[in-house]
């Protein structure tokens, strides 16, 4: 489901010391409000490095009135040697209200998420398809736009096109495996083979959707070439987002 790097692995226990010693006074100031906490994005991957990468922590409350706001800030640890911790705080209710605006997000820490302490909400979460749909085809709009302002400033500009696509392959690899989710199929484990089985499922040019994934980890290859593949991306880009809203799913 995930790409190789990005499986679900267990963290290394010094990781796992080290976020729960942060969470602690975190938990104490939110008290009864505190639901469950979780380890999510590239901490349980291959690719996380301890030396670079955050640590995603997710906190679930109750409530998160304004007036715990100030207290909680106050709790956060200060880290001044890795690893470093990105929080993110939500409510029950927000969880449950945003599950409609950002199914993508809510899928994919669903299936990349440690339970560090507490009631287990993630798992329970059901996200509705007819929303999937929408923000996948929200989000490759959104990219489209931006790769075609991008073609229009920099059209002389082969570096800058080049490090777009590779700057853009991740994205379209995440949204393209959301894409597959969306039909029902499980993505195929490595990258590339998403970029094809999307190309496949939509009768799409795979040498024109893979662009971007193969700039990024093949080279790009001449440099003279790169607006022509840029083009051709976009043009296979303009007929996925042509199918994904004639999409009808149940």
């Amino acid at each position: 489901m995930l790409t190789e790097s990005e499986s679900r692995i267990e963290p290394a226990p010094a990781i796992l010391q080290a976020a729960r010693r942060w969470l602690e006074p975190v938990r104490n100031v939110l008290g009864s409000e505190f639901i469950s906490a979780y380890l999510t994005g590239s901490v349980l991957t291959r690719a996380f490095d301890p030396r670079r990468s955050r640590v995603n922590i997710l906190i679930v409350a109750q409530r998160l009135d304004t007036a715990l706001l100030v207290p909680i800030a106050r709790a956060i640890p200060a880290t001044r040697r890795a690893p470093h911790f990105d929080p993110l705080f939500l409510s029950r209710r927000q969880i449950e209200k945003s599950l409609d605006v950002f199914p993508i997000e809510w899928i994919e820490i669903q299936e990349r998420h440690l339970l560090l302490a507490g009631e287990d909400v993630v798992d329970r979460l059901q996200v509705a398809r007819t929303n999937l749909r929408l923000q996948l085809e929200h989000e490759l709009r959104s990219k489209q736009i931006q790769l075609r302002q991008t073609l229009l400033a920099a059209a002389r500009k082969p570096a800058v096109l080049e490090r777009t696509l590779a700057g853009a392959a991740s994205s379209f690899a995440a949204l393209f495996r959301s894409l597959l989710r969306l039909r029902g199929e499980e993505p195929p484990a490595e990258a590339a083979r998403v970029y094809e089985r999307v190309a496949e499922v939509f009768q799409l040019d795979a040498a024109g959707l893979m662009v971007p994934h193969n700039v990024r980890h093949s080279g790009s290859g001449k440099r003279a070439e790169i607006p022509a593949r840029y083009r051709s991306f976009l043009a296979e880009l303009d007929r996925l987002i042509e199918a994904i809203d004639e999409l009808r799913v149940p």
